[in-house]
Formats: C-alpha cells, structure tokens, sequence
C-alpha cells in the first residue's frame, strides 16, 4: 500500500472526512485490522482564509507548494489537497515535488463521466465559481459543460461556506437556500450538480434535491486509496 499525502486544515471539519473515509474503504477492500497509510500536513485556515480575500494567490502558491513538498520529504507517495478552492495553485505544487498530485475535477469528471452527463452545475466559494481552473479541466479532460449560480446565488453560497459550513454550523436555511439555487441551475439545464467545496456535502446530499450530486470529497478519498491499493 501505497502513502497517500494530505493537506488538509481548509477546513480541518472536511479534512476529518477525507481521513474517515480512506480509512472505512481501506477496511472495506483488505479487511482485517488494515488501515489507510497516510501523512496529513494541516494548515491554520485563517491564514488561508486572509490571504484568498486578500488575493494574495503568489504567497497561497507558495504555502501549497512548501506543504506538498514536506508531505513528500515524510515519505508520501501521492499528494492532495483536501480542498477544492486551493487547486487555484496547482502548477505551483507539480512544479515543486517529484511525486504524482492527484486534482480533484479529476476525481469528480471521471465520476460525471461513469453516469453519462454532459452538462452540471458547479457550487463552491466564489474564487472555485468565478475561476477557470475547474471549469476548464472538466471541460478538456471530460468534455463536460460546467454552468454557475448567477453573481447573487453565488453571495448566498460563498457566504454560507465561509460564515457557516467551515465552522462547522449547518442551519436548516442554508439547505432550503442551496436546494433552491440547485433547482435553478436544473431548470438552466443541469443534468447534476458538482458540490465543489469540501464542506458543502455536510449540507446536501442526493436526497435533497432531484438531480445527482457529486461529493468531490468523497470521490477524491475514495479515488486516493484506490491509487494506493494498485497492486496490492
């Protein structure tokens, strides 16, 4: 088994889900008393959190780069980032470690792929909304059309993430508000909906509205432990 590298703490609520679940599919498919090999580099989220809305993206760059090249100094065979908002920096981390970095619209696109969707909605902060990082790669690798919230629907989302959901509140509001910002972008077209930000499967799941959603944090710690588990 591979060791599967974790940078985490943005914020430490998804990341705990991430080390949960490696661990239950880890058990699933060896048994026994096996568990996930895994590094975890947590960051102080404030310092993060500052610098997105300062638009400091050099210093993020930089903070990523030196966390995967760490996880690679300990020992780590993979490395990811336990949050979708941060892919913002990823030429900045393949360009500093030797090792594969493992992107999460590429664990989502593949899971779009599997159901035949040609067209979802993406949720997530602002900067994962607006930005083309994501966008773009389910677009080229997968040749999936991604639509957005409109300028107002992305406050509501980008406030409830950041004033609620990384703090581990979930109000029952802020459901109804994500279940009818969701049933918008259906009606725009939506075969399903990307929830991209780690925090926002803590507030809607498939049961809460009528097209599939997909859980990036899911899907990319199940697909790390994959990864890992190749040959063993």
């Amino acid at each position: 088994m591979k060791t599967i590298g974790l940078v985490g703490g943005m914020s430490w609520e998804s990341s705990a889900i991430y080390y949960s679940c490696m661990n239950k599919v880890v058990r699933r498919e060896l048994g026994g008393f096996h568990s996930a090999k895994t590094l975890m580099l947590s960051v102080d989220f404030a310092e993060v959190e500052h610098l997105q809305h300062k638009g400091d993206w050099k210093a993020l760059d930089q903070m990523m780069a030196d966390a995967a090249l760490q996880l690679e100094k300990g020992g780590a065979d993979l490395v990811l980032l336990c949050t979708n908002t941060m892919h913002l920096c990823t030429p900045a981390i393949e360009a500093s470690i030797n090792i594969p970095f493992y992107h999460i619209a590429e664990a989502a696109g593949q899971a779009i792929a599997e159901q035949g969707l040609k067209k979802v909605g993406l949720l997530g902060t602002r900067f994962t909304m607006e930005k083309d990082f994501y966008k773009q790669k389910l677009l080229q690798d997968f040749g999936i059309e991604v639509i957005t919230p409109d300028p107002e629907e992305m406050d509501v989302v980008h406030e409830i993430i950041y004033g609620e959901l990384v703090h581990g509140v979930i109000e029952e509001e802020s459901r109804e508000k994500y279940k009818a910002i969701i049933a918008s972008l259906e009606a725009r077209g939506a075969e399903g909906v990307v929830l991209g930000c780690t925090e926002i499967p803590l507030l809607i799941s498939d049961e809460d509205v009528n097209i599939p959603t997909f859980d990036t944090t899911t899907l990319h710690a199940e697909g790390a432990v994959t990864w890992a588990l190749q040959g063993v």
